[in-house]
């Protein structure tokens, strides 16, 4: 019954719904998500008007798994649901807790109740690891391999950690996890969401923003660059802080628009891309000494990628560059996969009911 059974993930992060359907082998068979609403002009949301949202998306991301569950049965009426498994807090340490996970914690529940079928719990940490780590198998031309213990960079709008991870999944249901690097106050994501506003973009804008990084160096090259305006961070024993960064760069963002709508200067849209490239230079930098303080450290070097800002095109393809000079290995799999999502609770949940 094994190639039968399904396990359906939720996770309800701060800013997006998602539901997923796996089979037990890790492949992919529904992945539903809906981003949370933020009015124009914010940086974020409430926790209780995210926890409003996802209990307002669920019944939709549900439908749009339910249907595929529903064709896979016309064809096979031994199709069902084998478990059902949850993201319940945002890290695995204590006291890691976001009110906005209730959400999809006490729905996971109640369909577990009703199926009469086990409900496993993990967090959306482990969802980030495990949906890159599943993703790799099925990545085409992939010839990396994921070690039992590896490096991971969880990169997203509130989290922006170094981690030391040993693949406990198969004993202890767990990844072990030390955090060895990283932000000591804001994250990457948040730094370019909140750049992303003060220049007029909608909430979240690291996905556009990108966009016009990569424009911006293929006009530029190599040859032509910008004149800085921003100083590097400062990285010490794989930590830092990024509010320096986000205080220059936002003063630059304001000074743009401000002259937008003073003198209605043309020359708006060639001063965003400056910063914006800039800026995710300066990001791609830090990262880059982050980790090979963090190798230093460890003696790992295999790097897993996970994370919204993980997605970046532009940045990935720089550390990737970064990685083969320097001889590391550094993994993105699918970076579909890379932003909140719940394929990888999922596939922590089929590996679970496996155990």
């Amino acid at each position: 019954m094994q190639d039968k059974a399904y396990v359906l993930g939720i996770d309800t992060s701060n800013y997006k719904t998602s539901a997923a359907l796996i089979s037990m082998d890790g492949s992919i068979h529904a992945d539903s998500r809906k981003l949370l609403n933020v009015k124009k002009g914010e940086r974020g949301l409430r926790q209780s008007e995210a926890l409003f949202q996802h209990v307002e998306n669920l019944p939709g991301v549900l439908e749009n798994v339910y249907a595929e569950l529903k064709r896979r049965r016309a064809a096979d009426p031994a199709a069902h649901i084998a478990g059902v498994c949850v993201s319940t807090r945002p890290r695995p340490v204590p006291g890691s807790y976001m009110p906005c996970f209730n959400a999809g914690h006490t729905v996971a529940q109640s369909i577990a109740g009703a199926l009469n079928v086990p409900c496993f719990e993990t967090s959306h940490q482990e969802g980030h690891i495990a949906a890159i780590a599943g993703s790799m198998a099925s990545t085409a031309g992939s010839t990396k391999e994921l070690p039992q213990e590896f490096l991971s960079l969880h990169l997203s709008g509130g989290t922006c950690e170094l981690l030391s991870v040993s693949d406990r999944l198969r004993e202890k249901g767990a990844y072990d996890i030390e955090i060895v690097g990283g932000s000591k106050d804001i994250s990457f994501g948040q730094v370019i969401d909140r750049v992303g506003v003060t220049l007029g973009m909608e909430f979240p804008a690291g996905e556009y923003m990108d966009e016009i990084a990569v424009k911006e160096a293929a006009v530029r090259g190599r040859s032509s660059r910008y004149e800085p305006c921003l100083t590097g961070v400062r990285v010490s024993d794989a930590f830092f802080n990024l509010s320096g960064l986000e205080t220059q760069a936002q003063l630059v963002a304001e000074k743009i628009t401000q002259r937008l709508i003073d003198t209605e200067d043309v020359s708006k849209q060639a001063d965003n891309s400056a910063i914006i490239l800039e800026l995710f230079d300066r990001i791609v930098t830090c990262i880059e000494k982050m980790t090979v303080q963090g190798i230093g450290k460890t003696g790992l070097k295999t790097v897993l990628f996970a994370g919204g800002v993980s997605s970046s095109r532009y940045i990935s393809r720089r550390l990737t560059d970064f990685a083969d000079d320097r001889g590391y290995c550094f993994i993105f799999g699918d970076q579909k996969l890379s932003s909140d999502n719940a394929v990888g609770v999922a596939r922590i949940g089929a590996r679970l009911l496996q155990r």
